[in-house]
C-alpha cells in the first residue's frame, strides 16, 4: 500500500479499525459478494471507505474500550 494510489489517511483508518474491532454482518456479507464477484483493488477501496463513512464497516463499542483488563486464565496456580 505504501507508495501507491491507495496510501490515504481514510484508508490507514479504516484498516486499522478492521483489525481492532469486529466487522458488521451486514459487511461481512457484502465484502464477501463482491470478492467472490472478483471486484477490483480500487473498487474495494471504495468499497471500504463507503462502508467506514456510513458506520456500517466495523461494530465499535467506545465503553469496551475504557474497561480494565481482565484476567482470562490463571494457569493453575496453587498454594
Amino acid at each position: 500500500m505504501k507508495g501507491t494510489l491507495f496510501e490515504t489517511e481514510e484508508l490507514r483508518k479504516a484498516i486499522d479499525e478492521i483489525y481492532r474491532y469486529p466487522l458488521r454482518q451486514s459487511a461481512i456479507d457484502t465484502l464477501n459478494r463482491q470478492l467472490k464477484t472478483g471486484i477490483s483493488d480500487e473498487r474495494l477501496v471504495e468499497l471500504v471507505l463507503a462502508l467506514r463513512d456510513e458506520d456500517r464497516l466495523c461494530i465499535i463499542n467506545e465503553e469496551a474500550q475504557t474497561q480494565e483488563p481482565i484476567i482470562l486464565c490463571s494457569l493453575g496456580l496453587s498454594a
